[in-house]
């Protein structure tokens, strides 16, 4: 079943465009690795915040994505930018109305 998450990570005082930028940097193995969607942004009104929506093809998709050299060098890079505070929800999707 498709699974979704939507995360907030705590950022150091200045840092979000950083952490925006690597975590943005193209990265083909999440794609191959089962990811459908992966978006990174923030918000003006909380700029010690960065929020990440990301769609699987499956909750075991994105859990084996986790051990791919590719998404930990990049949580390698963004760690010293972060924190600890991160927040968010996970679910399996259950439908929506772009699809058939």
């Amino acid at each position: 079943m498709t699974y979704a998450t939507i995360g907030t990570m705590g950022v150091k005082p200045d840092e979000r465009d950083t952490v925006i930028e690597i975590m943005t940097r193209h990265n083909a193995a999440l794609r191959d690795a089962g990811c459908l969607v992966y978006e990174v942004g923030g918000r003006d009104d909380d700029p010690d915040t960065v929020y990440v929506a990301e769609v699987w093809e499956s909750q075991e998709a994105h859990a084996a994505s986790l051990e791919l050299d590719e998404v930990k060098a990049v949580i390698s890079d963004a760690m010293p930018h972060l924190t600890g505070d991160f927040g968010g929800y996970d679910f399996a999707i259950a439908g929506s109305p772009l699809r058939d």
